[in-house]
């Protein structure tokens, strides 16, 4: 089979390998239909991922055919078309149990393991194990475009910012960062009933977007961007204010916005110290939180697609083959420069 291969810092390749096969009795092989480049994709070519070696098959998302089937696998069959999330769990450890997947300790510790400690879903196979607790059937409503985006980033938005940023009905919510990770907090904030969503950025195509996804506002950052999210708040911050780009200034601006009480949600990967003003926040009573996805709400999100209440689709903007993998790269890596969220990449 053809796959993409990690060759160290700033090498890829899209190469020859052996087929992947079933190695364990609750693996299944995946035949990949669609799948899609991540922000942490590009962080692994930076060499910012040291556990991903050379010879690694990158990516970590995926919606697939199923092909073959290990001898303890009940749920899924031969020709079962599948969602391949990034999170894989053996549903048994206690952070599984606790539905905190993202830290399974039988996957390795860490539940983020294709394209990092196992081959991943840039191929034209990949192996999932934990078959029967990790992958999900796509229902026929919801297609192959609108289900890759399932497996990350609105998962991403939805848990890490959303839910964890207690988003409830008639809240003001501030997404600093329109990137596909804000938008897709963007997308769902409305599930909780949020009256108004205040999208700040600096890119004037992911603002005109983030209104098309459903903020009422958008912000343009700027000398004044706290004073205007601020102004359009009645003078009080905002009840919750997600985070999802990962520069500590993105971070100091998201705490800046929040009102007493309210709830910062850090879902932006940072690489580097932040350092908070924890006196401000202390006395406001300012709660913060942040993680890892668990990618356990894809469930719901499914059948949200499936009806047509979150339209994950506009999250595409760029479509390209297996063989334009490279070219995929490029736009995304330059996405604002493409006018790109999110490509997809399919054999064909």
């Amino acid at each position: 089979m053809k796959a993409l291969v990690y060759h160290g810092p700033g090498e890829k390749a899209w190469e020859e390998v052996p087929d992947a096969t079933i190695q364990d009795p609750t693996d299944v092989v995946v035949r990949v239909d669609t799948t899609t480049i991540c922000g942490t994709d590009l962080h692994i070519l930076q060499g910012d991922v040291p556990a991903v070696t050379d010879g690694r098959i990158l990516g970590h998302e995926a919606v697939g055919t199923v092909t073959a089937v290990g001898d303890a696998v009940k749920g899924f069959a031969v020709g079962d078309r599948v969602l391949v999330p990034a999170i894989t769990k053996c549903g048994r450890c206690e952070y599984c149990q606790r539905g905190i997947p993202s830290h399974c300790q039988t996957v390795g510790g860490i539940g983020w393991i294709f394209g990092h400690l196992i081959d991943g879903t840039q191929a034209e196979l990949v192996r999932v194990p934990y078959a029967d607790t990790s992958l999900y059937a796509v229902p026929e409503s919801v297609s192959n475009e609108q289900a890759i985006f399932l497996a990350d980033s609105l998962p991403t938005g939805y848990e890490v910012g959303v839910l964890a940023g207690r988003v409830r009905p008639g809240d003001t919510v501030a997404v600093v960062g329109a990137g596909a990770v804000g938008l897709s907090a963007i997308l769902t904030t409305g599930l909780w009933g949020a009256s108004k969503v205040i999208a700040v950025d600096s890119n004037k195509f992911r603002l005109e977007k983030a209104l098309e996804f459903g903020a009422t506002d958008a912000v343009e950052v700027g000398p004044g961007t706290v004073a205007d999210v601020i102004a359009l708040t009645d003078g009080l911050g905002v009840d919750v204010s997600i985070e999802a780009v990962g520069y500590p200034e993105t971070l100091l601006t998201a705490a800046s916005l929040v009102r007493p009480g309210g709830t910062i949600a850090n879902v932006g990967v940072h690489g580097t110290a932040v350092e908070l003003p924890m006196q401000d926040m202390w006395i406001q009573n300012v709660t913060l939180t942040m993680g890892l996805v668990d990618t356990v709400s894809i469930p719901t999100l499914l059948k949200m697609v499936g009806s047509g209440r979150i339209p994950a689709e506009k999250m595409g903007t760029h479509s390209f083959t297996f063989d334009q993998i490279d070219e995929a790269y490029d736009v995304f890596k330059n996405a604002a420069a493409n006018s790109a969220l999110k490509v997809v990449i399919s054999p064909s």
